[in-house]
């Protein structure tokens, strides 16, 4: 079966304006794959290209060279480097998705409004979209009485885990998480922690960022390790994770 995303040979470069107008490679010549029920995590130091390459994916980023091949649902394959940003808009939520570690919600909305209507972009209908918000927000431990308040008065952990209902919920092909448990406590990264293992069984492709060795160990698939905007080393967890010891964090 073909991997759900295939980048080949992706750079990225940034001109920096306030300075002199100099370029910097952020991302160098990178290849990586993933399939279906797959956990890819991207490890390394900060400034090696991880986010910019979560960033590229999901095209926040315009890549300078390359492809990022995604598979859609119908067995068709579109170029996420090369396509219109109309297109892109389109793909997001069903076949792609992103969550970040900051949520980024319209004013005067609240969480169940804002898993739920996630839940409708992806194809459910009104009635299993709020039983399937309800599910994940109980899950992640968001008390009821916040449910209907705005999204802005949450505290940090709040917002993140009302980010990873969001994402979650009816799961796109292809799911981006870029630290999504950076703020929370124990006991709601462990609930968090808990829902981002169960994706893979439901066949959802992810390629995430964490910095916390414990949460990489326990998630991936296979590591890829960066540096300096290149791929240095790949493999599963066992293996890479020694190779992490000394790389700040």
């Amino acid at each position: 079966m073909s991997p759900v995303l295939e980048v080949r040979g992706l750079e990225k470069h940034f001109v920096l304006h306030n300075i002199d107008g100099r370029m910097v490679a952020g991302l160098r010549g990178v290849d990586l794959d993933v399939s279906a029920g797959e956990h890819v995590v991207l490890a390394g130091s900060s400034g090696a290209g991880k986010t910019s390459l979560l960033k590229c994916v999901h095209r926040t980023y315009l890549p300078s060279a390359g492809t990022l091949a995604l598979r859609l649902g119908d067995g068709t394959t579109v170029d996420l480097a090369s396509i219109g940003e109309r297109e892109v808009v389109a793909l997001r939520g069903r076949e792609l998705g992103y969550v970040s570690q900051f949520l980024q919600a319209p004013p005067r909305r609240g969480p169940f409004d804002i898993v739920v209507r996630a839940a409708t972009d992806r194809g459910m209908d009104r009635d299993a979209a709020h039983d399937a918000a309800a599910v994940a927000l109980r899950r992640l431990n968001i008390d009821e009485a916040m449910w209907d308040v705005y999204a802005t008065v949450l505290s940090g952990g709040e917002r993140q885990r009302v980010n990873l209902a969001a994402g979650t919920v009816s799961p796109p092909r292809l799911l981006l998480l870029d630290e999504p448990v950076s703020a929370l406590d124990p006991a709601n990264r462990s609930a968090a922690l808990e829902l981002i293992d169960e994706l893979a069984g439901h066949g959802v492709a992810v390629l995430s960022v964490f910095h916390d060795l414990e949460a990489i160990e326990r998630l991936a698939t296979r590591v890829v390790l960066m540096r300096h905007g290149e791929v240095v080393d790949a493999g599963p967890p066992e293996r890479i994770l020694p190779e992490l010891t000394g790389v700040a964090r």
